[in-house]
């Protein structure tokens, strides 16, 4: 491992995600009912699943990400929801519930090795 790979932040071991992790870019709407986030150092892999977290919230009209560049390491999440709430709390509860999905698959996973139940390769 070379040491730049040594020394890059491992967002997945943190408790607390840094600060300058997430920021909201320019342009939100006053009431926050449409909002585009900017992440650093994530892709498709956390965009398509956030994304669809985020979208099985019915107060959610819109959620979508991109990529801006391919050699940028960051992401664009792009939240308009209903009067009833902000795209701020809308992308809290779809953190939330996608952590959830992951917890509980994991769970599963484990637990279905601990029984055995899983097919060998040939």
């Amino acid at each position: 491992m070379d040491a730049t790979a040594a020394d890059a932040p491992n967002y997945i071991a943190l408790l607390e995600v840094p600060e300058e992790k997430m920021v909201v870019l320019p342009g939100a709407s006053d009431d926050l009912t449409s909002v585009t986030f900017c992440i650093k150092e994530e892709d498709h892999t956390l965009g398509n699943s956030l994304r669809w977290a985020i979208m099985q919230n019915a107060q959610v009209d819109f959620c979508g990400y991109s990529i801006p560049h391919p050699s940028e390491a960051k992401m664009n999440v792009r939240i308009q929801t209903t009067e009833q709430t902000n795209a701020v709390d809308a992308m809290d509860k779809g953190i939330d519930d996608l952590k959830s999905v992951c917890q509980l698959l994991k769970a599963r996973f484990q637990q279905r090795i601990r029984q055995g139940d899983y097919a060998r390769a040939a």
